[in-house]
């Protein structure tokens, strides 16, 4: 083997084992910021999109995609995973958009805070950070889910953009116990849930259709290489019309999905 690539490998060796900043505080850090025009009626249908952008390195692509694509136009929510207050900040001012935003750790690879976000088109009236059980066994790192309740038209909508841990850093089991928690933190809630995100399992599906949830992404087929990732689940929002998946156009190695339910 070339010692070029040796060292290449040993260097993303070291990336990878190095100790993550975890951000503990359940009130941030974060963002909150409120770009969307007023509206009022409640409208008829409800467009969810999830999009895992890499690192939150091609804003400016990710922008044209959700902008400009039409399955992803007038998103009611939007779901971010792996993005920063920064991206998250422009992508909500390109779009007109409200969002609220929670920073799970200062990642080791890009060096930039790292968590999910919601982008609303609607009024966020409550926002939190979940904090999920659990780190990797390396990195210590941990998860966390955003959380908001979002008033839709006359009705109160509780929604989640969540990221659970990566294949091989956790064992299934504790991933699904992430996506549990998450479920467990909605039980009490008696109106409509969005649950959207990169659940980094093929295998949890079961869990939130378990649940009551509705998988609006079901059968979309593969979103990130091979593997069926992103999706989008609801629970008492109403039945799913349709749903797909775009072209990221080199935003991302994940594709955004989309899915679109009658409402209320």
């Amino acid at each position: 083997m070339p010692r070029s690539l040796i060292a290449f490998l040993g260097l993303v060796f070291l990336a990878g084992c190095a100790n993550v900043t975890n951000f503990t505080d359940p009130k941030g850090p974060g963002l909150y910021v409120n770009y969307a025009p007023p509206l009022a009626e409640t409208p008829e249908s409800l467009r969810v999109v999830t999009f895992n952008i890499k690192f939150a390195k091609e804003i400016d692509k990710a922008i044209e995609v959700l902008r400009d694509t039409p399955e992803l136009q007038n998103a009611d929510f939007i779901a971010l995973q792996e993005m920063d207050d920064q991206g998250t900040d422009r992508i909500a001012k390109a779009l007109h958009m409200n969002a609220v935003y929670y920073a799970a750790s200062l990642h080791p690879v890009s060096q930039k805070p790292f968590g999910p976000a919601i982008l609303s088109k609607w009024p966020i009236e409550e926002k939190w950070k979940l904090i999920l059980p659990h780190q990797t066994h390396i990195r210590s790192q941990k998860r966390v889910a955003t959380c908001a309740i979002v008033r839709v038209g006359s009705t109160k909508v509780r929604v989640y953009s969540l990221h659970l841990e990566a294949p091989f850093r956790v064992r299934e089991r504790k991933r699904r116990e992430q996506a549990e928690a998450v479920l467990e933190d909605a039980t009490n809630w008696t109106g409509p849930v969005v649950i959207a995100g990169d659940l980094n399992d093929s295998l949890l599906n079961d869990l939130f259709e378990k649940a009551g949830y509705v998988r609006g992404t079901k059968g979309l087929g593969p979103t990130v290489g091979p593997l069926e990732f992103d999706h989008v689940f609801a629970k008492d929002v109403g039945p799913m019309l349709r749903a797909g998946k775009s072209d990221a156009k080199g935003a991302s190695d994940h594709r955004p999905v989309w899915a679109l339910f009658r409402f209320p």
